[in-house]
């Protein structure tokens, strides 16, 4: 967990590969078996991928295209977002750049019977591709999102995570020691509104596992709740968690 946690400081949503550089064999089947090994958000839910040539999807960029399946139950989205930034993370230690692309069609259907979701494209880069400086990374203050004690600079860290069109939908509330996340419901965003709710969420799982991570690695023990919501007010409850 802890290499996981520095690649918070290194990845970068990748949207330039070079032609030169592939993806080989052996990193093929590391990518799939360490799939296998991503932890859910939620244990009930099915998920499933597929490695696709780019070319038998929409997308313009990266040599692969990781399509994600998933059965349409309660947090669903989140669970996609939570369980596929390990993947990301990971392969940003392996020098394999990544890039959530929401807008990506599959030409066919891989996984009948689960929901095509999302994909995620891949390539080969170089170090150099990486983020230097993680502090460039276009982020809102921390006291926008995040009210209440930062402890150990957790909201500091979390906010780093990636989200559609950089929208950063999470606001979260520290109160003693219980945390309390939310999908802010007005968040501004290119994405045209009646996509930005679907996309939100997969961006909230993704900036769960961002907020577990950091606390893990603060030594910082809790217990998640997810919060089940209706699309009635400016801030969605998500999640809570009760510190130890």
């Amino acid at each position: 967990m802890d290499e996981l946690y520095k690649m918070i400081f290194k990845r970068k949503s990748v949207r330039k590969y070079s032609d030169d550089l592939k993806i080989s064999d052996t990193e093929l089947e590391d990518i799939n078996k360490k799939i296998k090994e991503l932890v859910p958000l939620v244990d009930s839910i099915k998920v499933k991928c597929v490695i696709a040539p780019r070319e038998e999807t929409t997308s313009k960029r990266g040599e692969y295209c990781l399509l994600i399946y998933s059965e349409e139950k309660d947090n669903y989205l989140l669970n996609v977002g939570y369980m596929f930034e390990q993947l990301d993370l990971y392969l940003a230690s392996k020098n394999i750049g990544v890039c959530w692309y929401g807008l990506g069609k599959v030409k066919a259907d891989y996984k009948e019977k689960l929901k095509y979701v999302i994909m995620l494209t891949l390539g080969k880069v170089t170090d150099d591709d990486f983020r230097k400086d993680y502090t460039e990374a276009k982020r809102n203050d921390t006291h926008d999102a995040w009210t209440g004690e930062h402890i150990d600079d957790i909201a500091e860290m979390a906010k780093y995570a990636p989200s559609a069109c950089n929208s950063q939908p999470w606001k979260v509330i520290c109160e003693k020691d219980t945390l309390k996340v939310y999908r802010s419901n007005k968040s501004k965003s290119l994405i045209p509104k009646r996509f930005l709710s679907y996309y939100n969420y997969i961006d909230i799982g993704i900036y769960l596992y961002f907020l577990e991570l950091v606390m893990s690695h603060n030594k910082i023990e809790f217990k998640r709740m997810l919060v089940a919501n209706a699309e009635d007010s400016d801030m969605l409850p998500v999640a809570t968690y009760e510190l130890k």
